[in-house]
């Protein structure tokens, strides 16, 4: 069977991969020169199953607007108006419950748990190198409340048996020496030991050629322009080339698959949250995270790749904007600096930023899309590199008929029609 994957960044990839295994036909179809160039490009470097929740939480609204009033917010939102965002931020805000939090943080950790075995099995089976580390992830808390708070997460991992440890600053140390000369600015912390590191980009470029030595065809600088459907099965895609004929299509476009979907009568509840990041070599690893760190006052996350550090950070609804004002990096640069200025040289640091695909209930649209061939792998928000593996292996047994290893039923766009 023939099947078209719509985008080259790292959930495309690797569903090419998983559907490649089970013996398909896969064209990968992408607008870029290249593999991972869009949103996958300079990613936080977290695969992170036990830091996996959903932003819509209880006392969230309350604190967005705090945010908005704060210099190094973690949240920006766009004066300008628009109703995509409007319509996508009141869905959001009906999922800020306890009832939705629970069962919404159940259903991605779940799935970012077995995406994390999937990299462990991934790397056995071919030997894939990507800077990848397994240290684990230390959430940081600057305040008494922050730690108060940390107890209902702590109670979904107990739940789903997800390993972590409670940690005094004196242990915080002990997993994050680099953080002797801050330490005293932190309460307590909470370490996700079975989370792992890596870079986004250089996983996608050797899992390309994994790809391309089982058959995996690759389209690249081709503009997708809409999809056809005949009668009630789609039939193919239209590039600038003109109509390429697919038995199925899968798209993993991330917040670009919501207007492809629109033609098609599927209105997915994604949109742009746009992010930034920098990237600066280590000049001292004495004073260099051993594996990475969240800090939770700023939700930026610092990690180590090889001899660099990344940084990640911000959530600005602001459209598809993709400029990358000196204003908007400002706060993960200071998160560096407090943390871990002795290591690096920021004035060698390298600005990006991309755009993740979020939904309101911080869940995946993975499944069928109810149009006859037409299959949806997006909207894996900040969680695209942690659930990639993952998803894409759901889509696969989906697509070919197999069972899914996990419970797939809620990763559907079904949910969103109840």
């Amino acid at each position: 069977m023939r099947v078209c994957v719509l985008g080259a960044g790292v959930v495309g990839l690797t569903s090419a991969y998983y559907l490649a295994k089970k013996g398909f036909q896969v064209t990968v179809i992408d607008r870029q020169p290249g593999v991972g160039l869009e949103t996958s490009f300079a990613n936080a470097g977290q695969i992170s199953p036990g830091y996996s929740a959903p932003w819509a939480a209880p006392g969230v609204p309350f604190k967005a607007i705090k945010w908005l009033m704060q210099k190094h917010a973690p949240l920006k939102i766009s004066a300008e108006p628009e109703i995509k965002k409007l319509a996508w931020m009141s869905k959001m805000l009906a999922n800020c419950t306890e009832k939705a939090y629970d069962v919404n943080k159940s259903r991605m950790v779940a799935l970012a748990e077995y995406s994390r075995d999937q990299f462990i099995q991934l790397r056995k089976d071919i030997g894939i190198k990507y800077d990848d580390g397994q240290g684990g992830l230390t959430q940081l808390f600057r305040k008494d409340e922050q730690v108060e708070a940390s107890e209902k997460d702590i109670k979904v991992l107990k739940a789903l048996n997800v390993p972590h440890q409670v940690l005094t600053p004196a242990q915080i140390l002990e997993v994050e020496p680099g953080l002797a000369p801050v330490i005293d600015k932190f309460k307590g912390g909470l370490r996700l030991t079975g989370d792992e590191t890596g870079d986004c980009y250089l996983f996608c470029l050797s899992l390309k050629e994994t790809c391309e030595s089982l058959g995996v065809e690759f389209q690249f600088n081709s503009s997708i322009q809409s999809l056809s459907v005949q009668g009630q099965k789609i039939n193919g895609v239209v590039t600038e080339l003109g109509l390429q004929a697919f038995d199925t299509i899968l798209v993993c476009l991330g917040s670009y698959s919501k207007e492809l979907l629109k033609a098609c009568d599927i209105d997915i509840p994604v949109y742009p949250v746009k992010g930034y990041s920098l990237t600066v070599p280590i000049s001292d690893a004495n004073f260099a995270p051993i594996s990475t760190v969240m800090d939770e006052t700023y939700k930026v996350a610092v990690t180590r790749l090889g001899g660099r550090i990344r940084a990640a950070g911000t959530a600005e609804l602001t459209g598809y904007n993709l400029d990358l004002p000196k204003s908007r990096t400002e706060t993960i640069t200071h998160v560096v600096s407090d943390l871990f200025g002795a290591g690096c040289h920021l004035s060698e640091a390298e600005y990006w930023t991309g755009l993740r695909p979020m939904t309101p209930d911080g869940t995946p649209v993975v499944g069928a899309s109810g149009v006859n061939g037409l299959y949806l792998n997006t909207g894996h928000g900040t969680l695209g590199w942690t659930m990639s593996c993952g998803s894409a292996a759901v889509i696969a047994d989906i697509m070919a008929g197999d069972k899914a290893q996990i419970n797939a039923n809620d990763l559907s766009f079904e949910r969103y029609k109840k």
